[in-house]
């Protein structure tokens, strides 16, 4: 044990250090190499590109619309028929808005956990993502979704 007079002073504690007595040094990733991303993060890129895309087609119509995306869909027994599935279980769901004094702008919310179990790999995952909002973005419309594919 070291005696107060050995330690460093203003220090209580001691700081860690490897073996070598050097901390970290420098970046942990390269330059050259790109950060990595969470699933999450990959998932919201997906959406965010499908989404620009439409826009870019269909300011007007998407104007006041909300996109989001959720882990996983809320636990409920019965769902209505604003919600896209597959079989019993929820991919997506339009909440449509309601205009009035408490307007509340149309949403459409991915469920990403069941998207991703869908697909085999991220193009899959991609050409689902994009299949399913274009789905809600028609229910929202009124239009068949391959008028906006």
């Amino acid at each position: 044990m070291t005696s107060p007079e050995h330690r460093r002073p203003g220090s209580g504690r001691r700081t860690h250090r490897d073996r070598h007595g050097r901390g970290l040094r420098g970046r942990l990733v390269p330059a050259t190499v790109p950060l990595s991303r969470t699933k999450a993060e990959v998932f919201d890129d997906l959406v965010l590109d499908t989404v620009e895309t439409l826009e870019r087609r269909f300011a007007k119509e998407l104007a006041g619309v909300e996109f989001a995306v959720e882990d996983v869909p809320p636990d409920l027994n019965v769902y209505d028929s604003d919600v896209l599935e597959d079989g019993e279980v929820p991919l997506a769901r339009l909440l449509p808005g309601r205009p009035g004094r408490q307007e509340v702008p149309p949403r459409i919310v991915l469920y990403r956990r069941p998207l991703e179990f869908r697909a085999m790999d991220r193009e899959d995952l991609a050409d689902l993502v994009h299949d399913v909002i274009i789905e809600q973005v028609a229910n929202l419309l009124g239009v068949d979704p391959d008028e906006l594919a």
